[in-house]
């Protein structure tokens, strides 16, 4: 009966490479960079590839006091926007040897109920959307290394930005330059940092135009909730000529209002929406609006995330957001 193949280790590596088993161990853990030479560190890695050597992860983790698992915490599995998120966070945390759970809220926003017995033990790390920020209360995540994503920046801790302020002048310039002076802001019905941005630079802006006009109303992020809001707010007062969501689902509730009260959009009235979703050019016609990257800011808010873990500054640059304009905005009749 053959014999099992044994399973090479470092020494193994060592003796191929021709190096002693702390170079291997420098090299592997890429903590090589001043230690040993380029030349040496290529060395060991050819030597690694030709023996099939893998590294004992869960030995090296528990030496290190590490599980190499990080919590995503966010507001809904259902939605578009977040699971991009989460793909552009694995992405990067594969590449470094690590695992991601999801821990979505079941009502979209809020707590849900802790999957670990002890959250703490089970994880290294929690990176976390402000709209889901009551979940960290449930497991405890604000007492784990933790990167917020759009959430304010002058709080304590790490936090990562799409660039939302530049996103709402983008359109409010956009939507001035075709001479809309009437406004109407429908905003997200959620308490989150990043809706109160979108409100506060929309109204700055436009509060420095002579002539120009602004009322607000609430939705639930839901198409249906954004169609009776909009509804509402149109059959109120003055009719605005510009409608700016804070959402793309609440601009496909601003079409269906429209359409109920035999507006078009957009030549009696302009729209534009926030995020770019799938949604955005599904619709006719199609929705201009700001593009966020869901999935770069999946991947820079675990980058953020592991530079924590390695004691390292991350970097705190926003991510460009882009207007893309198409066919549910025109000049003012």
């Amino acid at each position: 009966m053959p014999r099992a193949r044994t399973r090479p280790t470092s020494r193994d590596v060592a003796r191929e490479a021709g190096v002693s088993q702390a170079a291997v161990s420098l090299v592997l853990g890429d903590k090589w960079r001043g230690r040993v030479s380029e030349t040496t560190a290529e060395r060991v890695r050819e030597a690694a590839r030709a023996l099939g050597y893998r590294p004992n992860l869960a030995a090296r983790n528990l030496r290190l006091g590490r599980t190499r698992t990080v919590l995503l915490v966010v507001p809904a599995l259902t939605t578009e926007f977040f699971a991009g998120v989460y793909t552009g966070a694995a992405r990067v945390a594969s590449r470094h040897g690590f695992g991601v759970v999801l821990y979505p809220s079941p009502e979209g926003i809020g707590p849900a109920r802790d999957p670990f017995a002890s959250a703490q033990a089970a994880l290294d790390g929690v990176i976390a959307s402000s709209m889901a920020a009551e979940a960290l209360t449930a497991i405890r995540g604000d007492q784990l290394p933790l990167v917020m994503l759009d959430s304010d920046p002058s709080a304590p801790g790490t936090t990562v930005n799409l660039d939302i302020a530049d996103g709402v002048r983008q359109v409010a310039e956009h939507l001035l330059g075709l001479g809309h002076r009437h406004f109407l802001h429908l905003g997200a019905d959620v308490p989150s940092w990043t809706f109160d941005v979108r409100a506060r630079e929309l109204e700055a802006h436009l509060r420095r135009v002579p002539g120009a006009s602004l009322r607000t109303a609430r939705s639930p992020i839901s198409i249906k909730g954004a169609e009776a809001a909009a509804e509402a707010a149109l059959t109120a007062g003055d009719r605005p000529t510009a409608i700016v969501c804070d959402d793309d689902q609440l601009a496909a509730g601003v079409y269906k209002a429209a359409r109920r009260l035999g507006l078009r959009v957009p030549s009696d009235l302009s729209v534009t929406g926030m995020d770019d979703l799938a949604l955005a050019t599904a619709i006719d016609p199609e929705l201009t609006t700001v593009r966020l990257d869901a999935e770069l800011f999946g991947e820079r808010g675990m980058e953020a995330l592991l530079a924590v873990l390695n004691g390292e500054p991350p970097s705190g640059t926003n991510i460009p957001v882009h207007l893309e304009v198409r066919g549910s905005t025109t000049r003012v009749p």
